[in-house]
C-alpha cells in the first residue's frame, strides 16, 4: 500500500459537521428501524450478498477475524477503495489485513447491523469522500487508512 497522504486543511471540522448532519439525518429515521428485528433483517441479508459474492470471486483466504468473514484475494474491479463490508463480511484483495484496518471494518458491521439495509442508502448519501462520509469518520479514518495516525 502507498503512504497515506496528509488530509487538506480543515478536514476536521468537515468531519465533525458530518458526523453532527448524521446524528440529526438519524433523528428523522423512525426508531422501528434502528437496532430492530428490522435491521437485522437488512444485516442478515446483507452478509448473504456478501458470502455469495466473497465465495464467487475471492481467490484467496477466507477467515473469521474479529467477528468479520474476511474474503480475500478478491479482484480489485470488485470491491471499492481498500475493501468493502457488507453485512458482516470484509471483501479486499491481497494487501495486509491489519488488527486497525479490522477495527475500522467491525464498526461498518454494527453500522449495518443498526441501519439494516438502510445502510447503503445512508452510505451513498453520505458521499464518496471519506474525509466527509460519517460512516468513515466514525469508522476511524486512521484505523481505515484515510489519514496518518496522530493526525489532528
Amino acid at each position: 500500500m502507498s503512504p497515506i497522504a496528509a488530509p487538506p486543511p480543515g478536514w476536521r471540522a468537515a468531519a465533525d459537521r458530518a458526523v453532527a448532519r448524521g446524528r440529526r439525518i438519524d433523528r428523522c429515521i423512525p426508531s422501528f428501524l434502528l437496532d430492530s428485528p428490522i435491521s437485522r433483517v437488512g444485516y442478515w441479508y446483507g452478509c448473504a450478498v456478501g458470502w455469495v459474492w466473497g465465495s464467487l470471486w475471492s481467490t484467496g483466504r477466507v477467515e473469521k477475524r474479529e467477528g468479520l468473514w474476511v474474503f480475500r484475494g478478491m479482484p480489485r474491479a470488485t470491491f471499492p477503495r481498500g475493501g468493502v463490508c457488507v453485512g458482516g463480511c470484509f471483501l479486499t484483495g491481497d494487501h495486509r489485513v491489519s488488527a486497525a484496518l479490522l477495527r475500522h471494518e467491525a464498526v461498518h458491521k454494527r453500522q449495518w447491523q443498526r441501519y439494516g439495509l438502510l445502510m447503503p442508502l445512508l452510505y451513498a448519501l453520505a458521499g464518496r469522500d471519506p474525509l466527509r462520509n460519517r460512516f468513515e469518520i466514525e469508522a476511524g479514518l486512521a484505523d481505515g487508512n484515510y489519514v496518518p495516525r496522530g493526525a489532528a
